[in-house]
């Protein structure tokens, strides 16, 4: 059985994590989405194990029962994840060039908590900030879409909610507070029954059905 077979728990501390995670990352580091990250889309490490660390639908971060309230650690964490398998059964690491470390997402890695109109060599552009401080704009190749929120009440009903990509095929929920600043920034518009939501990013527009 070769190392990338070896499937255990990981044992360590937080603390002992975040240092050996500051020394494996820092290495020459390129720029996703408005944010300076390690290369962790090169790193093929040999040693896989599991971490009992939950990221829940709301943006929290939460090990071993309990939540990590030090911002600069979940900031730190979220340098290194990374997604494998499908969007229909995604896994998610923390990956550093020795190891990757499997944790539970209950829906999706990040959340959006802010979005600004922003000007770039004379084009606005809509500018989406995740609860960790990554970058994303709304561009064709992130554009806005709704899919199923995975932690939905009602199991009965079908809870779509406005996600987009923000680096490795990681998404982001957009939070109300960010979808009802949404609604004031575009035009609001019914067809066929449906609401839509018109917003303009980059001169070009994205049209986005609004939840009931």
């Amino acid at each position: 059985m070769s190392n990338t077979d070896v499937k255990q728990t990981n044992p360590r501390g937080l603390e002992t994590l975040s240092e050996h995670i500051e020394q494996q990352a820092r290495l020459p580091t390129g720029n996703v989405s408005g944010r300076s990250l390690p290369p962790v889309d090169k790193w093929q490490p040999e040693v896989e194990a599991d971490m009992d660390l939950l990221i829940k639908a709301n943006g929290e971060w939460w090990h071993e029962g309990d939540q990590i309230t030090r911002q600069s650690l979940v900031d730190l964490f979220s340098t290194v994840l990374w997604r494998e398998g499908t969007d229909e059964a995604p896994e998610y690491f923390l990956k550093t060039p020795v190891e990757k470390l499997r944790i539970q997402v209950e829906d999706v890695p990040f959340l959006i908590t802010q979005v600004n109109e922003v000007e770039q060599q004379g084009v606005e552009y809509l500018q989406f900030i995740t609860s960790t401080g990554d970058v994303v704009y709304l561009t064709e190749d992130n554009p806005l879409e709704m899919r199923l929120y995975q932690q939905q009440v009602n199991k009965d009903s079908q809870d779509y909610r406005p996600y987009i990509e923000v680096r490795f095929g990681m998404r982001a929920l957009i939070s109300r507070n960010v979808l009802m600043h949404l609604v004031r920034l575009g035009e609001l518009s019914e067809h066929q029954g449906e609401t839509r939501l018109t917003l303009t990013s980059g001169g070009k527009q994205f049209t986005l059905a609004v939840p009931s």
